[in-house]
């Protein structure tokens, strides 16, 4: 898993179209909320799932949490780029409060039987498969949503946007994606493979 490093990060310069570094916060704050939103109950979610809450609806609890959220992370990769006007992301501040090793731990756990599987990282570009696990897809998209909410909740709305925009094309979304394909191919199969019935006599 891809981590930020700390401390600055130069931002994309603004071209035509662009949400730019002259418009005001006010401008971004609507997407900026709902995206909040959306990675507040994808957290809370992973972290219920973690603890054992889902139970024997693991795997579809998880679908439609990944599912909700790919819905996010679709309307940031078709909205106009965020440009920060310092053109720098700043510090987050202190580590988070969420323990990410413990979301993976207890996601691997919850998901021993179908946690690891194989995936074309990049349809364009791949040939084979690579091998993935579940939990490390999840938990590297949760730190991801933790880092832009460390910045939401400081008050940095166009950072906090700027950086969930950067990491879901740059990061999160293809972790996401795959989480979302995997999921659904372990709920098909529970649907589709079952086994013949005997025919009456």
């Amino acid at each position: 898993m891809s981590k930020a490093p700390g401390g600055s990060r130069p931002s994309a310069r603004a071209r035509n179209g662009d949400l730019a570094a002259d418009q005001p916060a006010e401008e971004w704050r609507p997407l900026a909320d709902r995206v909040a939103g959306n990675a507040r109950d994808f957290l809370d979610g992973m972290a219920a799932v973690a603890r054992g809450e889902g139970e024997d609806e693991t795997v579809p609890l998880l679908l439609l949490e990944v599912s909700q959220l790919m819905l996010a992370g679709a309307q940031l990769g078709a909205s106009k780029d965020v440009i920060l006007p310092s053109n720098w992301e700043p510090d987050v501040g202190a580590d988070p409060e969420v323990d990410l090793d413990a979301l993976r731990t207890g996601l691997a756990a919850r998901l021993e039987s179908v946690d690891e599987y194989a995936e074309v990282f990049d349809p364009y570009a791949d040939t084979t498969g690579t091998p993935f696990r579940l939990s490390d897809d999840l938990a590297a998209v949760a730190a991801d949503l933790v880092h832009g909410l460390q910045h939401y909740e400081a008050g940095r709305v166009a950072e906090a946007l700027w950086w969930w925009q950067y990491s879901y094309v740059n990061h999160w979304g293809t972790h996401g994606g795959a989480a979302l394909r995997a999921l659904h191919s372990v709920v098909a199969h529970a649907r589709l493979d079952v086994a013949d019935e005997p025919a009456a006599r």
